[in-house]
């Protein structure tokens, strides 16, 4: 089978960053360039901030004592601020981000562009990969070990005594990889930087729980709503196969913080799962959790799911760490099968994140000039899965996090009073007396595939899914609509032997 590539012009987000060819960037036993290698990095320091570990996720609103007060502002905003500001004082970036045009798009949802011309500034098209998201990390290619020490802003690690503190020289801890944060020299908005997990242990651009929770915890520190960090996956526009993600600050929501959402479950461990609704990018939001640390477990393992099966992915971090938003996409893929209009193709718009999120760089005057809700809805509506496809992938995200839902199956008999219909009282179905399949006529198609999962689609549905994970089924009636049967779900997980019984009783 062939590779799918596509053609492209890499975000440069360091000085130093060399074509691939270039053995300028291969040098060994000193560069001159005062990078983060083995060369330069001898005796060196660079600025720590050490945060405290937060345990719970944070509240929504302060409590009602401090809801007037004026909050103090964050030490580490003030810091990834001044940090940023300073290296474009001393004139780091390619091109003054603050002279771009942007624009909200009038329509229902803002759709915000930017016309920023200088990111592709003397750089070519270069051949990527993009049907195979989890790829080994190559040393000979740019990796973050390669920047200037002028470019990291900051080294960003828990703090040992459970209290944030700042060191503006500490020693560069090669040995235990510290995390640092760094400027992206071709930046989208003001703060726009690169969050580098465990950098000199040079992980390829895929997640994890420790990295993960690294970024939610960076978010919830920060504490500043605007502040929002983004992740690629390799196939959905990351370019360089170092680990990192990518934060900046926008004054504005994002058209997706906007979206309706309708809810789905609830994990055994709070947090709660939604999809979005009326949203031309089809995906899931995370909120809540009874930590911070369920809340990053539950959404990495959704994303190592993805990983692992080779879906290409985005994730936005919004809120201040309090929604995650996570979309599978293809747009790539079509791109390479050359399934993609070739009036998008022409933009050059690279639907990362930011793009998917509502945030569109443009980069050509015509384009910004033309911009429309329209348009960007037509963009977007190519980035993501078909509803059968996002069934299909949601099925493999919920089986994998399946565990982080208690057993809740009641014994599913009448007596125990465990179907409850709004309307009518019918019998459970699986004592022997029940009438409920002489009765109800399915709107929905119901089958269970295995003792654990089923599988059912109507409206309040989302495809194969753990049984467990539910807090209720809802069955609607085709005769009486208005009539809904719910199914409440506790104590132990479904047997063998029940999914025989329903099975022998018709039930399912």
């Amino acid at each position: 089978m062939n590779t799918l590539r596509i053609k492209r012009v890499p975000t440069v987000v360091s000085n130093y960053q060399k074509e691939d060819s270039d053995d300028g960037a291969r040098q060994v036993g000193g560069c001159g360039r005062n990078c983060l290698k083995q060369c330069c990095i001898q005796g060196a320091k660079l600025p720590l901030y050490a945060y405290k570990k937060v345990k719970d996720v944070v509240n929504e609103k302060a409590s009602s004592g401090d809801e007037n007060k004026e909050q103090p502002v964050p030490f580490l905003d003030s810091l990834v601020l001044g940090e940023w500001e300073d290296r474009m004082q001393k004139g780091l970036f390619r091109y003054d981000v603050t002279a771009c045009e942007t624009k909200v798009i009038p329509g229902e949802y803002g759709f915000i562009a930017q016309l920023n011309e200088g990111r592709h500034l003397k750089k070519r098209p270069t051949e990527f990969r993009v049907d195979k998201v989890l790829q080994p990390f190559d040393g000979n290619k740019f990796n973050f070990t390669k920047v200037g020490q002028e470019e990291v802003l900051f080294q960003f690690e828990p703090s040992n005594d459970e209290e944030p503190e700042f060191i503006p020289n500490a020693p560069i801890d090669v040995e235990n990889s510290t995390s640092v944060v760094a400027i992206n020299v071709s930046p989208i908005e003001y703060g726009h930087v690169l969050l580098i997990p465990r950098i000199f242990e040079c992980l390829p651009q895929r997640i994890d729980r420790e990295s993960f929770l690294l970024a939610l915890d960076m978010a919830v520190e920060a504490g500043n709503p605007y502040f929002r960090l983004g992740y690629n996956s390799l196939g959905a526009f990351a370019t360089i196969n170092h680990l990192h993600f990518q934060a900046y600050y926008l004054a504005t929501p994002f058209p997706i913080e906007k979206a309706p959402t309708r809810k789905i479950t609830t994990a055994g461990n709070g947090v709660k799962i939604f999809e979005l609704l009326k949203y031309p990018v089809r995906g899931l939001v995370f909120e809540g959790g009874d930590t911070l640390q369920d809340l990053a477990n539950t959404v990495a393992d959704s994303c190592i799911c993805l990983q692992d099966n080779n879906i290409p992915f985005n994730v936005l971090i919004a809120d201040a760490g309090k929604r995650i938003f996570l979309f599978a996409q293809c747009y790539a893929e079509k791109q390479a099968l050359g399934e993609v209009n070739q009036e998008l193709l022409d933009t050059q718009v690279n639907p990362a994140v930011w793009e998917v999120s509502g945030h569109i760089v443009l980069k050509r005057k015509e384009d910004y000039e033309g911009a429309s809700e329209q348009n960007a809805w037509r963009l977007l509506a190519e980035v993501s899965l078909s509803e059968e496809r996002f069934q299909e992938v949601n099925a493999l995200i919920f089986e994998a996090i399946a565990w982080q839902f208690p057993p809740r199956i009641k014994k599913l008999c009448c007596r125990n009073q465990c179907v409850d219909v709004t309307s009518d009282v019918y019998n459970c179905g699986l004592c022997g007396i029940s009438q409920l399949s002489q009765r109800i006529k399915h709107e929905c198609f119901i089958s269970l595939y295995n003792a654990f999962n089923i599988e059912y689609a109507n409206s309040y549905t989302l495809g194969h899914v753990p049984l467990w994970s539910w807090d209720e089924i809802h069955i609607r009636s085709s005769s009486r609509p208005e009539t809904r049967l719910k199914i409440l779900f506790s104590a132990q997980a479904p047997s063998e032997e029940w999914a025989k019984m329903a099975l022998a009783r018709n039930f399912l």
